[in-house]
């Protein structure tokens, strides 16, 4: 196997942004996150194009039947903003207050993967998000949402032909749901309903750099028979807005133990309907969350490669930073020798 090809794999898992695993909206800051970082089935179609290179003998680009794997990440997020406190009497503006904000978000996560048949994977995601509201002085550390995929390649690959893997992902709501806690002391950890996502991802090798690139769509479900109080009203239902998101980049090997990687994500959320009891609603904007991402990739051992990732936002809805770095775990009997 051509020995540019096998390090510029290792880099996918680190450059497509996760969020996340981008998860989760109690305000709309929360919103622009999770249509950036949880786009579970981009996250996933970022990790199967990791695979598609690494043994020449495979006939299919995934796991081989009964075969497993075990990955660890870690993400960080920096979001800052402007609240501004205005005062209206009699149409003149008579006090006006600007508050910078910023909040920090830890996310330590675990990927098991599973090969069910050759050709078809099952993969398991389980977050565990940390946040910190610096203006608001809030900080709380809750398992994040669960999600499931399935990554599935109708066609067997073929050296020098493009890659094409086809997956879903359904999202639980095992986190704290941003709309079942008291918004003035609590933070939330999830995206507070289901979603399930379906996608593409291809690659192409041009030796010695491989272009990849992935399209989704998430339709997140309406959670109902909510009681939070908003203010003199309690909402009772939320009705999420459809995601799409796009990306692709590319990833060139410097040398057997180095690679470089770059890569452009766009997502685009739908507006959210917020229902009250008293009949009201109320609409969320759509927000376009996009940011770029570099990735390094090194060998430390020969079985190892150690991802790491900066990313910044290029949108207002975006984070403004994002850091991680992702690796195998390695554990006797669960990978193969």
């Amino acid at each position: 196997m051509n020995r540019w090809v096998v390090p510029c794999c290792f880099l996918f898992a680190s450059i497509l942004p996760s969020a996340a695993s981008w998860a989760e909206d109690k305000t709309s800051v929360d919103k622009a996150r999770e249509a950036l970082t949880k786009q579970e089935g981009d996250s996933d179609s970022a990790k199967q194009l990791e695979e598609v290179f690494q043994a020449a003998e495979k006939n299919y680009s995934l796991l081989k039947k009964g075969k497993q794997s075990l990955n660890y990440s870690f993400d960080y997020s920096y979001f800052g903003d402007q609240r501004f406190d205005v005062q209206i009497v009699n149409n003149s503006v008579r006090n006006l207050d600007v508050t910078p904000a910023a909040t920090h978000t830890f996310t330590n996560s675990f990927s098991y993967d599973y090969g069910l048949l050759n050709n078809l994977t099952l993969s398991t995601r389980v977050p565990l998000s940390s946040k910190f509201d610096t203006q608001d002085e809030l900080s709380a550390t809750n398992i994040g949402d669960i999600s499931f995929t399935f990554r599935w390649q109708p066609l067997a690959y073929i050296p020098g032909k493009p890659s094409m893997t086809l997956f879903s992902s359904v999202k639980t709501k095992t986190g704290v749901s941003p709309y079942e806690i008291d918004v003035n002391r609590e933070l939330s950890s999830g995206s507070g309903y289901y979603s399930i996502s379906g996608g593409i991802s291809t690659s192409k090798v041009i030796d010695p750099v491989v272009l990849f690139g992935s399209a989704s769509i998430t339709y997140n479900f309406e959670q109902e028979d909510l009681n939070q109080v908003r203010g003199a009203r309690l909402l009772t239902s939320v009705e999420p807005g459809v995601s799409f998101s796009l990306s692709g980049g590319y990833s060139y090997s410097l040398s057997y133990d180095t690679s470089l990687s770059a890569s452009v994500q766009i997502s685009y959320s739908d507006e959210t309907t917020l229902k009250f009891n008293d009949g009201s609603a109320a609409k969320a904007q759509d927000q376009v969350s996009s940011i770029i991402n570099f990735s390094l990739g090194n060998r430390i051992s020969e079985k190892t490669i150690l991802n790491t990732n900066v990313g910044f936002g290029l949108t207002e809805d975006s984070p403004d930073v994002l850091i991680g770095f992702s690796l195998p775990i390695n554990l006797a009997g669960l990978k193969d020798e």
